[in-house]
């Protein structure tokens, strides 16, 4: 088959296999940051939203590191999809310890766990809007480790630097696009 999947087919995988709202929340900020440095940087924004969109789907089954994103990318080549899609999702674990060799592979890497720093500075904003969050309200954040321990700081700065994005600036593209699918985020 070798053929992309349509955003369908991925939205329709992804519902097979997630149940949990946070979860298909968190991958549709994924997609949405995706498509957004697809255009930024000249690529092909439904495939790119598509390997955000599914880039953890077989997380809920297989929350272990042994397990996720193995299955998943074992999944998608089962199918028959590209294997540019299943290499992305597989190396965008860093556990994996697969080289990102690709501008999509650095972009989900890189916009993976950014999505989640952003998501929880909106939480604790007064309104709980994501048009309330600035780039200098995640700053703010950024240094207090207690804030979201769970996500690495150092995996952002990482990702921004592999794609050559000062980290502001890289910030600032996820936010905004994060900002632009705010009735499917509820924030």
């Amino acid at each position: 088959m070798d053929r992309w999947p349509t955003r369908d087919e991925a939205q329709a995988l992804l519902d097979e296999w997630t149940k949990n709202v946070n979860l298909k929340k968190h991958a549709c900020a994924v997609e949405a940051a995706m498509r957004a440095y697809a255009g930024r940087f000249g690529q092909d924004a439904d495939a790119w939203g598509i390997v955000g969109l599914l880039h953890d789907f077989d997380y809920e089954r297989y929350p272990d590191a042994r397990d996720h994103p193995f299955r998943g990318a074992e999944c998608l080549r089962a199918r028959g999809w590209p294997e540019e899609l299943a290499q992305a999702v597989f190396a965008h674990a860093e556990h994996t310890g697969a080289p990102r060799n690709t501008l999509l592979e650095k972009a989900l890497f890189a916009v993976d766990e950014l999505t989640g720093l952003i998501v929880a500075v909106a939480l604790v904003r007064p309104t709980k809007r994501l048009a309330d969050v600035s780039v200098e309200s995640v700053l703010k954040k950024w240094d207090d480790r207690r804030f979201a321990a769970g996500v690495s700081r150092r995996v952002i700065e990482q990702g921004a630097g592999e794609l050559g994005v000062p980290l502001e600036e890289h910030i600032g593209v996820v936010l905004t696009a994060m900002q632009g699918i705010v009735d499917r985020l509820g924030l």
